[in-house]
Formats: C-alpha cells, sequence, structure tokens
C-alpha cells in the first residue's frame, strides 16, 4: 500500500523513497514521530551533539528513522548512536551509559530507574493502557519508562501522556503543510 502512494504526498514519510532520501540527508518527508522527537530536542535545546544516544526499539516507524536522524550532522544531531532492542544482551549496562534514550520498545515500564545515569535526557515514545479501577476510564495511560522511577533521575524526561504524542501530530501537520504548498519535504 505504501508504495501506491505518492512520495510527495506521503507526509507520514513512509514511503521507500523518503525513507531512502531521509538516509542519505536529503530532503524529505520524515516520519512524524522521529521528527517530532527532534523538533522537541530543538526547542528545548537539548545539546546533542557528541552524546551518547541509546535507542531502544527497532521498528521502520519509530526506532530506526530517530536513530539515522541523530546521528546525522545536524543539530540537533552528531550524537553517537546505539540502536537497542527488548533482546539486545547487556541492555542495561548500555543504556547507563546513554546521555540520551529514546524508549520505543513497545512495552509498558520496560525502562526502570537503575537502567538510568543521573542526568540522563529520557524521551518516552510508548502508550499503553493498563487497568486502573480508580479512573472513569478503567485505564491509565503510561509509557515504555516507568516515570516514577526515571524522572527524579533525569534532566529531562518526556511524559505520557502529552510529550510525544502531541509532537508527532505537529510534525504531521508541519509535512501537510510543506505537502500542500508543494515543497519537497523537510530539512532537519
Amino acid at each position: 500500500m505504501i508504495n501506491t502512494i505518492d512520495p510527495s504526498k506521503d507526509v507520514d514519510g513512509f514511503h521507500p523513497m523518503n525513507v531512502g532520501k531521509m538516509v542519505s540527508g536529503l530532503p524529505a518527508f520524515l516520519p512524524a514521530t522521529p521528527y517530532g522527537i527532534m523538533l522537541m530536542l530543538e526547542h528545548y535545546n537539548i545539546e546533542t551533539k557528541g552524546k551518547h544516544a541509546v535507542v531502544i526499539g527497532r521498528s521502520h516507524i519509530v526506532g530506526t528513522p530517530v536513530s539515522i536522524l541523530l546521528s546525522r550532522n545536524s543539530n540537533p544531531g552528531n550524537c553517537t548512536v546505539t540502536l537497542c532492542h527488548s533482546h539486545t544482551k547487556n541492555l542495561r549496562e548500555i543504556c547507563l551509559q546513554a546521555d540520551i534514550v529514546v524508549a520505543a520498545v513497545g512495552r509498558p515500564h520496560f525502562v526502570t530507574g537503575d537502567m538510568v545515569k543521573e542526568g540522563a535526557v529520557v524521551v518516552d515514545v510508548g502508550i499503553h493502557r493498563i487497568p486502573d479501577e480508580t479512573k472513569k476510564s478503567g485505564f491509565r495511560l503510561v509509557g515504555d519508562v516507568n516515570y516514577a522511577e526515571v524522572a527524579p533521575k533525569a534532566s529531562f524526561i518526556t511524559p505520557v501522556p502529552g510529550g510525544v504524542g502531541p509532537m508527532t501530530i505537529a510534525a504531521l501537520l508541519k509535512n501537510t503543510y510543506q505537502a500542500a504548498i508543494g515543497q519537497k519535504g523537510n530539512q532537519n
């Protein structure tokens, strides 16, 4: 299905042509969630140059693209990136070396306080419904990061809900605007 979309209208940034351009550093529509993360890092002046970023999750939608964007020679960017997943050996030790952790593994509370060093920047991409009888809806939303354990150690952490989700929407709207005016995509 993705291949049937005109790359100049692919505001999700999933078409192989846009992915290839992104990898090559050419103007392209970037996948909305990774683009939103980069916009957030830029907005909050999070220093990324020379930092070690650990991305947990290797999906084509978030993990792999954000690892590419963080490694680019740009600002934000210029990180040394380690791409991990739920089966990575010594994941805790790798995360403890990270200045920036991007959690996009798809498991509630996967990243715990003992996995994050003091002062790390933590970006939680996950969103999960957990049963909670105290809520009118019967559930609450949590991320891939155990916020209560990690927040006291982090210099910057995104909440769930209200962190990466709204930035994904903002990036999608930026891509949509660029498509509407006929430009070929973003330069990050």
